[in-house]
């Protein structure tokens, strides 16, 4: 299951985005999203999800790729 939709509604929350403007596929520091605004995201991100991301997590730049390593963390947490 795709973290994606819970993870635009938390980028909606946190920086007031509306998750419809919220493209998977494009850059998200072209949103507002900067490298600060990137780590408090993924700070809120292993709360919500119960996770720990990696500092090369902190380099994705689009919502697709940060959903794609939510859930690989995730899968290795199920198994």
């Amino acid at each position: 299951m795709s973290s994606l939709k819970e993870l635009q509604d938390l980028i909606q929350e946190k920086f007031g985005l509306d998750a419809a403007e919220l493209d998977p596929h494009a850059s998200m520091r072209e949103k507002g999203v900067d490298s600060l605004a990137l780590v408090e995201l993924l700070f809120a991100i292993e709360d919500h999800f119960g996770i720990s991301m990696s500092d090369e997590d902190s380099s994705i730049d689009t919502l697709a790729d940060l959903a794609a390593a939510v859930d690989k963390i995730r899968e290795k947490q199920a198994a």
